[in-house]
């Protein structure tokens, strides 16, 4: 995928098309098109992936994380493991039980994806808050 339709497409997201984000960013209107044939500048290139929340090296093409923070298919891996060692507490003959009855394997499944969505949402907010600056974009 191209850099210009890398660019499209996440200002596709935001009801925009090329034009008016060139504009929107005080480019020229045709601006962006052009990166198709012609290398963007590194500060015109900057200006786009800061106004789409995204990384430089994502639109050239170069990472296909957005940002520097997301969770690649190992993260959630090991976050599913995290998570099975956590449920396996909660077997029927163990202490641990639910509202003093042994949890149903339809409510170990819906623990399961809550428990999940919360270490992947507090992961990220750790990568956000300890990740140094150098290495952001």
């Amino acid at each position: 995928m191209s850099t210009v339709s890398r660019i499209k497409e996440l200002a596709n997201k935001r009801n925009l098309n090329l034009k008016q984000l060139s504009i929107k960013l005080g480019m020229g209107e045709n601006t962006i098109y052009r990166w198709d044939k012609k290398q963007p500048t590194s500060d015109r290139l900057q200006k786009v992936a800061d106004y789409l929340n995204v990384s430089t090296d994502y639109l050239l093409g170069r990472s296909n994380k957005t940002n520097y923070y997301d969770l690649n298919k190992q993260d959630i891996v090991d976050i599913g493991v995290q998570v099975d060692r956590m449920l396996e507490g909660l077997d029927s003959e163990s202490e641990t039980n639910f509202y003093g009855e042994p949890m149903t394997e339809e409510d170990k499944q819906k623990l399961r994806i809550a428990m999940q969505a919360a270490l992947q949402a507090a992961q990220i907010e750790s990568r956000k808050k300890f990740t140094p600056k150098k290495y952001r974009k």
